[in-house]
């Protein structure tokens, strides 16, 4: 790997641990640095600024939770398992084991501190549109694309609503009490 690559994952593993466990505004770009244990340098040679770092951030959060969707999806068999299998991939996130512990989904907790237009903003939203065009997506193998459509923005909504409770009680259980009622809701079909 070259200096410059593992410089930019330092700093990249680094502003992931501090901005999920103390926010974008309460850390700063020294704190990411020391860290990263890399040179000031790094920082500018590798991001034009706080918020290059910020989006740089989100987007390998995205890419993560893509990651472990695909393992999940993977395993499973049918369009059942394929709206499961995003449903594990928020659970998955959530049992991580986090340093100072689960604050709830990082992206949304990113976007809640970003000021609106911002960039930033726009990623986490265009994640939360990916996750319900899968939903989406499963949900057509099972009924007609209007009620697969209705039925992946409610689930959507009900996934977004137990992440963020989750992340109010640091735990897991409003997930897996969601997951319960997403598989009701699917097998009714």
């Amino acid at each position: 790997m070259s200096p410059r690559l593992d410089a930019r994952s330092k700093l990249l593993d680094a502003a992931a641990r501090l901005f999920y466990a103390h926010g974008i505004s309460a850390t700063g770009i020294d704190a990411v640095i020391a860290e990263a244990g890399v040179a000031k340098m790094s920082l500018y040679n590798n991001f034009e600024s706080k918020s290059g770092l910020v989006a740089a951030y989100l987007r390998a959060r995205h890419e993560e939770w893509l990651e472990l969707y695909r393992a999940r999806l993977d395993a499973s068999s049918d369009p059942v398992g394929g709206v499961l299998a995003i449903v594990d991939a928020y659970l998955d996130h959530a049992e991580a084991g986090y340093e100072h512990g689960f604050r709830g989904c990082g992206l949304l907790n990113a976007a809640a501190e970003l000021p609106a237009g911002d960039p930033g903003r726009a990623i986490v939203a265009g994640h939360k549109a990916q996750v319900e065009d899968l939903l989406r997506e499963h949900l057509e193998s099972l009924t007609d694309s209007r009620q697969a459509a209705a039925l992946a923005e409610q689930i959507s909504f009900l996934l977004e609503g137990a992440i963020s409770r989750a992340g109010l009680e640091g735990h897991s259980e409003l997930l897996h009490r969601a997951k319960s009622l997403i598989t009701s809701m699917v097998r009714a079909l």
